[in-house]
């Protein structure tokens, strides 16, 4: 065995996997571990936020942690690897693996040799896909350092910056340093600062030179929020050096305010990125319709409170949300053809003899819809103790991804906010969302007479494709019709 793959052996590098269906990134929220502690297998070493949900990740190796290879608040690529472990610590002074990100003293590659199976890439992307990287010629005596002024002048055009004029030979350049997560510093500001085009473009329209800038993504890639911290300190130092140069009996100028100085610029990512995607999705690609009704609900918020007294229902969480997940349930039941979903792929309908409830829920890190599996098998008391594991596991931010999957219908209860109704967007790949608005007291005609009474807007978006005008009507209808007489819950259940 060559002593390269002992060492590949010794040190294990974990890889962020794909803890959801599908995923590209996660964002890596904190670690529970430093470089040097001691790790088991299975033990948890990071918690992660993923498009969908926050996940633990455990590791599989047993040993010592020699690197973090990224910070808290960094999002990684799925397949990268995020930490590696030294898993025979006694064999003596550890030493970095071969794909570590932190330099490592190698001999200088040949001048004239070009790395096997170089591939083009776009300005600003970074380096070509070879792990082969040419260091930078030692001048020569008689030979200028610096390059050609039409290759300086082009070089300078491609950091977005004007050509600088000719000076004299360069001084050496500095020495790598290595920053906490073990990537280089300067070397990519030794030449061409990594950056993507709308990062050079920020750069541009804010003044900075990349080439000041320290990078923090992976492979030395500066990143927009290196950017913004490269700006703050200039926006900061600016009044300061302006305020001398003003006379002193200048007037006050009034109604000029720096919008910019007033702004906040907040990363879209997590749950909130997953959400605007899915929401764009299902609005551009399925036909919404929503249709209203205002019901008066006085009879099942008497039931709620009969079913707390219940003792059936002892410990359970009740309240009129579950009323409604059960007459929703129970309109399904009598209009089936609802509950179905769109094929695109191979122009099918699937009716689904099954139905997942889901439940909108706010979080902390956005809006998730979790659903409950089989809900219309349930009976009340199970219905209750789902509905409650479900909306206590989500705002403790520990709802799974497949808890999250599969759903058919949702219901979110804007009612909460004080929101009497609203036109909800469906989830992709459900047939239909019920809004469910505030329950107030109002003047309602009842017996024929105007009575103060309990009432509530239901608000049913359906996916017209599906579910048709008299369709729709007829199961918000039922829906309404359940909550007005709760006596149909046994009658048509």
């Amino acid at each position: 065995m060559t002593t390269g793959t002992a060492k590949a052996q010794r040190f294990r590098e974990f890889k962020m996997p794909d803890v959801g269906e599908g995923l590209t990134e996660a964002e890596i929220l904190k670690w529970y571990v430093q470089p040097g502690d001691t790790v088991t297998d299975g033990q948890v070493v990071c918690e992660v936020e993923t498009a969908k949900a926050a996940v633990e990740l455990p590791i599989p190796y047993t040993g010592v942690v020699h690197e973090l290879r990224f910070g808290e608040g960094v999002t990684v690529d799925v397949g990268t690897a995020i930490i590696a472990v030294d898993t025979d610590p006694g064999a003596g002074p550890a030493e970095a693996p071969a794909t570590a990100s932190a330099p490592q003293e190698a001999a200088p590659a040949e001048e004239d040799a070009e790395p096997q199976g170089r591939q083009a890439v776009l300005v600003g992307y970074g380096a070509a896909p070879s792990s082969t990287k040419r260091r930078a010629r030692k001048p020569q005596a008689g030979v200028p350092s610096q390059p050609e002024p039409v290759k300086a002048a082009l070089q300078a055009e491609l950091n977005g910056r004007p050509a600088a004029q000719p000076a004299a030979p360069a001084a050496p350049q500095p020495a790598v340093t290595v920053t906490p997560d073990a990537r280089p510093v300067g070397a990519a500001t030794a030449g061409r600062p990594l950056a993507k085009p709308p990062v050079r473009k920020l750069a541009k329209d804010l003044g900075i030179d990349l080439a000041t800038v320290s990078p923090t993504g992976p492979d030395g890639i500066i990143t927009r929020e290196d950017v913004h911290a490269a700006a703050a300190p200039v926006a900061a130092q600016a009044p300061a050096v302006e305020a001398p140069a003003a006379p002193a009996a200048a007037p006050v100028v009034t109604g000029v305010v720096d919008a910019a100085a007033r702004e906040r610029r907040v990363p879209v990512k997590g749950v909130r990125k997953a959400t605007a995607q899915a929401m764009v999705a299902s609005a551009f690609t399925a036909p919404h319709v929503t249709e209203f009704i205002t019901v008066d609900v006085t009879r099942t918020m008497k039931l709620v409170q009969e079913l707390k007294q219940d003792p059936d229902m002892a410990g359970l969480r009740v309240n009129p949300l579950l009323i409604v997940a059960k007459a929703l349930l129970v309109a399904l039941k009598r209009h089936p053809e609802v509950n179905a979903s769109w094929d695109e792929a191979n122009q099918e309908i699937v009716y689904k003899d099954y139905v997942n409830l889901g439940i909108a829920a706010a979080t902390p890190r956005g809006l998730i819809v979790p659903n409950i599996k089989d809900a219309g098998s349930k009976t009340l008391p199970q219905l209750a103790e789902e509905l409650g594991d479900l909306v206590a596991t989500a705002r403790e931010g520990k709802t799974s991804p497949a808890a999250m999957s599969g759903g058919t219908v949702t219901i979110t209860n804007v009612g909460v906010f004080g929101v009497d109704s609203g036109t909800p967007i469906l989830n992709p790949g459900e047939s239909a969302i019920l809004a469910v608005g505030a329950i107030k007291l109002q003047p309602w005609v009842h017996k024929g007479k105007v009575k103060a009474r309990q009432v509530t807007t239901l608000a049913l978006s359906f996916d017209h494709r599906l579910i048709d005008g008299e369709l729709g009507s007829k199961l918000l209808a039922d829906i309404a019709a359940v909550l007005e007489r709760p006596k149909r819950l046994i009658t048509w259940g």
